[in-house]
């Protein structure tokens, strides 16, 4: 733990050092989907794939809202890390375990008992609607499993540590792989037995970093006198992490309406665009993990008062992040339809994905600024404007936009999919015009 401080030495050694665990961990989180599709698309039916598309998104949504929130922890404890306070570091990660117990056990019940009335709201295709409801159900059965198996990785990363969430996002990709392997293509029980597959993996996972985690050497003792809910550290977790959850959970449902309006052209549409983001979930991964290692970083800085070496990570990340944009760009654009291959053996579907994914292509060349500027604004606890771009950016562009292209776009996903970097292109000139202000108040403290 002694070398997860972030407040010394060069930033890009010490960023990347952070970043690139979470990086493999995204990825690996990344297969841990994928597989879900590609054992399904080769061994289930149209409607399979179609169910475990729709599916995956509403139980995602449900997914981020609690990383978003768990947010709230990850940067509490690391501005507590920063402070050198590491007794309140303690009773901030047991506060956050009772409140995220209560908010998986109430996620539970939701899937379990409205997974009809949620796929029914995805306009989920006739021939997929009950292959819809069972994914949903089986894996909100499983929520309080989800819900402990994101929020380890979320305390770890506030920590500093971000090698045990990728081991911990190893096993339970090895052990997904393994589920759908028996239960899709052994047993044939198609979306259903990639939803098994999914809980199933993320319990051994949990199980086995329980253990890892009892033999590590932590930066301060915790005892269960510590998992209570003490008022004022909750009110740090629920101030920081509400805006971001209140925020990724809007901007997920306007992926999810944009879901519902490709779901009306038909289950091949559908099928497409399911296949489409699982490649998505590959493309984004470079500015995703920035984002997530920047909120960290900076939060260490912010709170011992480094904010000069806060925005110095920031400017970095971009920097690293536009390479890599602009090659996942180029890939993405002209060669798609190879992308899209990997997860389907269907040409309509792969001609539907690649169709979408051109849209997706040109929003690989912005979220390299967007998602670094969302980690930096998260670790100096702007999360409120953080809640204001995302829905300015989902309500004001997104789902108009989509709503528009569905009806003179003839039918595109190309065309649909633009209301993606369009609503980007928004939040990028907001948050520019927020870092202007935030350096420009920066500049006049320090003349006083």
């Amino acid at each position: 733990m002694k070398n997860n401080i972030f407040t010394e030495g060069a930033i890009l050694p010490k960023l990347l050092k952070f970043m690139l665990p979470v990086l493999f961990a995204m990825f690996l989180q990344a297969m841990y989907g994928a597989v879900d599709l590609l054992v399904v698309g080769q061994f289930g039916t149209d409607s399979d794939v179609s169910a475990v598309s729709t599916g995956s998104q509403i139980i995602m949504t449900l997914t981020n809202l609690i990383v978003s929130f768990s947010m709230g922890i990850t940067v509490a404890v690391a501005q507590r890390i920063g402070q050198k306070h590491p007794e309140d570091a303690a009773q901030t990660i047991g506060t956050g375990l009772i409140i995220f117990a209560i908010t998986g056990a109430v996620f539970t019940v939701i899937s379990v008992f409205v997974a009809g009335a949620l796929a029914d709201i995805m306009q989920a295709p006739e021939e997929a609607f009950d292959l819809t409801k069972s994914y949903i159900r089986v894996c909100g059965g499983g929520f309080l499993i989800i819900t402990a198996y994101n929020l380890l990785g979320s305390i770890f990363r506030g920590l500093g540590d971000s090698k045990t969430p990728l081991i911990a996002v190893g096993i339970a990709c090895i052990f997904n792989i393994i589920g759908d392997l028996v239960f899709v293509s052994l047993f044939h029980l198609g979306a259903t037995g990639a939803a098994l597959a999914t809980v199933i993996a993320q319990l051994i996972s949990v199980i086995i970093s329980f253990f890892i985690i009892r033999k590590t050497k932590l930066p301060f003792e915790f005892h269960r006198n510590n998992l209570k809910i003490k008022g004022r550290y909750a009110a740090v977790i629920i101030r920081i992490g509400t805006p971001i959850a209140l925020q990724d959970f809007l901007v997920g449902i306007s992926f999810l309406v944009m879901i519902a309006i490709v779901n009306q052209l038909g289950v091949i549409a559908s099928a497409g665009v399911g296949v489409a983001e699982k490649v998505c979930a590959f493309i984004m991964l470079v500015p995703l993990a920035f984002m997530q290692s920047m909120s960290a970083f900076v939060a260490q800085n912010y709170g011992a008062g480094y904010t000069d070496r806060a925005i110095k990570a920031l400017k970095t990340g971009i920097a690293v992040s536009v390479f890599f944009g602009i090659v996942m760009f180029f890939i993405t654009f002209f060669h798609g339809d190879l992308l899209a291959g990997i997860f389907s053996n269907k040409p309509d579907t792969v001609s539907d994905a690649w169709d979408y994914l051109k849209a997706y292509a040109i929003d690989c060349l912005l979220t390299c600024f967007l998602f670094c500027f969302i980690g930096f604004y998260n670790g100096i606890e702007k999360t409120k404007f953080v809640m204001i771009q995302g829905i300015v950016g989902a309500f004001l562009v997104r789902i108009p936009v989509a709503f528009l292209m569905r009806h003179i776009g003839n039918g595109s996903l190309f065309l649909i999919g633009l209301s993606t970097p369009c609503s980007t292109v928004l939040q990028i000139i907001l948050c520019f015009v927020v870092y202007i202000r935030f350096r420009k108040s920066i500049t006049s403290q320090g003349r006083q």
